[in-house]
C-alpha cells in the first residue's frame, strides 16, 4: 500500500508540474491536465487521512470560506428561476468543488515549491515567443512581419498592437494570460534570487506580454504589485512615512503608463457618466455594469441564484434597447458584481472575506506571496468573471498551494535551525 501510495504521489506531482507548465497556454490541455492531476490525488488516497489542524494548514481558513462561499450557491437552486442555468454553473464549478479537499488535506512531501516556481517562470517565458512563432509560421498573416511586410505607418501604430492583442486573444483571453505572467513575475524574483543573468531577462519578457496582449487592467495590476513589492523591501520604520511617496508615484507612472496604452485610445470619458451603446471597437463595461445596476433592488437581498446573472442581463439589455449586446449574451465583466446578482450582497461579502482571509492566515514570506496573489486577482476580478473561466479556477488553486508549500517549507527551515541551535 505504501508503494502504491508513493508512485501514485509522484505521478500527482508530476501532474501538477503540468498543470503549472500549461497554465499560460490554452484552455484544452491546461483542462485535461488539471483533471488528471485532481484525479490522480484522490488515488493517492490521502483524504483517508485525518487533515492537518487550522495551525498547521495556512490555506484551511480560506478554503473553507470558500467553501461556504461555493454551497451558498448550491442552495440557491431552491430560488433560482431558471434550474438548467443554475445546474450548468454547478457543473462549471466542478473542478473548484474537487480541490476544496486537496487544499484542507494537503499534498504529499513530494511538492516542491520552489521546482514548481522556476517550471512557472521558465513556461511563462517560453509562452511569448512560442505565441509570435505561431502566429508568423503556423497562422501566418500577410502584415505580420514588422520589417518586411507592414507598411511603413504600421510599425509605430496602434494597429501593429492591435493585430498582436486580437491574436493572441484568440486563444488566450488576455487577462488570463497577462495575470499568469505576473504571477510568474511574482515567483521568479523569489526562486530566482542574487541570478541576476537569468532574472532580468526572465522579468523582462514576461513583461512584455501586458503591452503585447493590451490588457488596460494588467498595466493598473502591474503598478499595484511593484508598489507592494517595493513597502515590503523597506524597513518597517520606514514604511508609513516612504510608503506613501511610493504609492502615489505608483500611481502617477501607472497612469502615464495607461495614458500612453493603445486601447486608451478607445476610451470616452462619457461611458462613465451615461449608457450608450456602441461598436464592438469600445469599451463596452461602463454599459454592462450600467444595465445591471438599473434594479439593484432585483437580487440585492440574497441574489437571483447561481448561473441566472446572464439571463438577467439579457432583460436589461432589453429595457435599455441594447439589442446587439442581448444577441452576443454578454456576461457582467465583474466577479463582484455576477456574485451580487447571483447571491446578493452578504454572499458577495462572503467571497470577498475569503480572499482577504489568504493573507491574514499566513505569515513571513508566505505571507509576501500571498498578498501579491490575493492582490493580483482580485484586481483581476474587477473587470472579468475570472472564476467564470477554468482558467482562473486553475490558477487559483495553483495559487494556493504554492503558499501551502512555502509555508510549511519555511516551517521546516525554522525547525531545522532550531535543532541547529540546540
Amino acid at each position: 500500500m505504501k508503494r502504491y501510495q508513493d508512485i501514485v504521489g509522484r505521478i500527482n506531482y508530476g501532474l501538477f508540474l503540468a498543470v503549472v507548465a500549461l497554465l499560460p497556454f490554452p484552455q484544452t490541455p491546461l483542462r485535461l491536465a488539471c483533471v488528471l492531476w485532481i484525479i490522480s490525488w484522490y488515488l493517492e488516497f490521502r483524504w483517508l487521512t485525518k487533515p492537518k489542524s487550522l495551525r498547521e494548514n495556512p490555506v484551511a481558513i480560506p478554503i473553507l470560506l470558500f467553501g461556504l462561499w461555493f454551497a451558498w450557491k448550491v442552495v440557491s437552486v431552491f430560488w433560482a428561476p431558471d434550474y438548467d442555468a443554475w445546474a450548468w454553473q454547478m457543473e462549471r464549478y466542478m473542478t473548484f468543488a474537487l480541490i476544496i479537499p486537496i487544499g484542507l488535506w494537503g499534498v504529499n512531501e513530494h511538492y516542491n515549491w520552489e521546482q514548481a516556481g522556476k517550471v512557472l517562470v521558465a513556461s511563462c517565458v517560453i509562452a511569448i515567443p512560442a505565441y509570435l512563432i505561431w502566429m508568423a509560421v503556423l497562422h501566418p498573416h500577410p502584415e505580420w512581419v514588422p520589417y518586411l511586410n507592414v507598411p511603413e505607418d504600421w510599425r509605430h501604430h496602434e494597429k501593429w498592437t492591435t493585430f498582436l492583442m486580437d491574436n493572441i486573444s484568440h486563444f488566450k483571453h488576455r487577462l488570463f494570460l497577462c495575470s499568469v505572467e505576473l504571477f510568474g513575475i511574482i515567483m521568479a524574483f523569489q526562486v530566482l534570487r542574487k541570478r541576476w543573468a537569468i532574472l532580468i531577462p526572465s522579468v523582462a519578457i514576461m513583461f512584455i506580454s501586458i503591452p503585447m496582449t493590451g490588457s488596460r487592467q494588467s498595466v493598473l495590476t502591474c503598478a499595484a504589485l511593484a508598489v507592494i513589492g517595493i513597502l515590503y523591501l523597506l524597513p518597517r520604520k520606514q514604511r508609513l512615512r516612504y510608503g506613501t511617496a511610493i504609492v502615489l508615484l505608483g500611481m502617477v507612472l501607472g497612469g502615464g503608463v495607461l495614458k500612453l496604452h493603445p486601447r486608451m485610445q478607445q476610451f470616452d470619458i462619457r461611458d462613465i457618466t451615461e449608457m450608450r451603446d456602441m461598436s464592438y471597437d469600445h469599451d463596452i463595461r461602463f454599459n454592462i455594469w450600467g444595465a445591471a445596476l438599473q434594479r439593484p433592488q432585483d437580487y440585492i437581498a440574497y441574489g437571483l441564484g447561481a448561473g441566472q446573472s446572464k439571463a438577467y442581463l439579457a432583460e436589461r439589455y432589453d429595457d435599455v434597447h441594447f439589442d446587439w449586446y442581448a444577441s452576443k449574451q454578454y456576461h457582467a465583466h465583474n466577479q463582484y458584481l455576477e456574485e451580487t446578482m447571483e447571491i446578493g450582497l452578504a454572499g458577495m461579502f462572503l467571497f470577498v472575506l475569503a480572499w482577504i482571509s489568504i493573507p491574514l492566515s499566513t505569515r513571513g514570506r508566505a505571507r509576501k506571496t500571498a498578498m501579491l496573489f490575493t492582490t493580483l486577482f482580485m484586481l483581476g476580478m474587477m473587470t472579468d468573471c475570472m472564476f467564470g473561466k477554468f482558467d482562473g479556477i486553475a490558477l487559483w488553486a495553483v495559487g494556493l498551494l504554492f503558499i501551502l508549500l512555502q509555508t510549511h517549507a519555511q516551517g521546516d527551515e525554522q525547525t531545522a535551525g532550531d535543532t541547529e541551535t540546540h
